[in-house]
């Protein structure tokens, strides 16, 4: 016969030898490791304040003979903390996915379960196919001022702990970085650089729901980003560079209107073009 046994980091804990009476003669190892008798209170096993590396599998023997007669997997963790919840629209405006995790492991398995409502009505949050603390809601009525309530509760062995989000549609609207940015040097210009980038491939109207742009660059000998914010177009030309100077360019978008600003793009690096050092000749070269 054996058992699961759930403790908290830093209790004391008793085991039992399954049936056996308190006054049996028995023997203990731990992961194969004998118990000497201080451990024990008749047939029980006594740890006292354990830790993470007490986990592990117990087991007791009958007497002399060491017929197995009960084991024991003793999990210690802790309750769960807790959890940190964020909701995001990147593909606005389909829906929303939260996601999920807690910030300190518990060492035990946790399970967790998502609620949200609007309004009145709860809806199903859809598990994503690739990550497990994710999930995904549909919107059904676009521009609702109606707010979202989304809870998350984590739940262990050892007690369970829960977290709220209440949130407008559009408070949490942010677009993915930008995508495929390029920045090439501008023939006979040695002061300009040519950027261009595409709208992040998970926004799925940009027609009906424009986004504009966030360009950052500077030289890499600087600290310092200079920024141009641009309405519209997928392509802008640096005219201020300094000559010479390899440069470090990101992008980062937003929704015209509503929503937060997007992460910044990959960064990529481009150098401004240089004229070409012309040979020098000598006398001694000509002869």
């Amino acid at each position: 016969d054996s058992h699961i046994q759930y403790e908290r980091v830093g209790a004391d804990v008793t085991m039992k030898c399954g049936s056996m009476d308190w006054d049996a003669a028995v023997t203990w190892t731990a992961n194969g490791t004998d118990f000497d008798e201080s451990h024990l209170n008749g047939s029980y096993l006594i740890l006292k304040n354990v830790n993470l590396t007490q986990s592990g599998q117990y087991s007791c023997y009958e007497g002399s003979s060491w017929h197995l007669k009960y084991q024991t997997y003793l999990r210690v963790g802790t309750p769960p903390k807790e959890p940190l919840l964020m909701c995001r629209s990147n593909n606005y405006p389909k829906g929303f996915y939260c996601s999920w995790h807690l910030s300190t492991p518990t060492y035990i398995p946790n399970s967790f379960n998502i609620s949200v409502i609007h309004g009145t009505r709860e809806m199903v949050c859809e598990k994503d196919v690739f990550l497990k603390n994710r999930c995904h809601i549909r919107y059904l009525q676009l521009f609702s001022t109606v707010k979202y309530k989304v809870t998350l509760t984590v739940t262990n062995a050892l007690g369970k702990n829960s977290t709220t989000l209440t949130f407008d549609e559009f408070a949490i609207v942010k677009p993915d970085p930008p995508e495929s940015v390029v920045a090439k040097p501008v023939p006979n210009n040695p002061r300009r650089l040519e950027v261009s980038w595409q709208n992040p491939s998970s926004w799925p109207d940009p027609e009906s729901f424009p986004l504009k742009f966030f360009l950052r660059y500077r030289p890499l000998i600087l600290d310092q980003w200079q920024h141009v914010e641009l309405s519209d177009g997928t392509s802008h030309t640096i005219t201020d560079a300094y000559a010479g100077k390899e440069y470090i360019i990101q992008v980062a978008a937003k929704d015209n209107d509503i929503g937060t600003w997007s992460d910044w793009s990959v960064a990529v690096h481009a150098t401004p073009w240089t004229e070409e050092p012309k040979h020098l000749t000598t006398e001694a070269q000509i002869t």
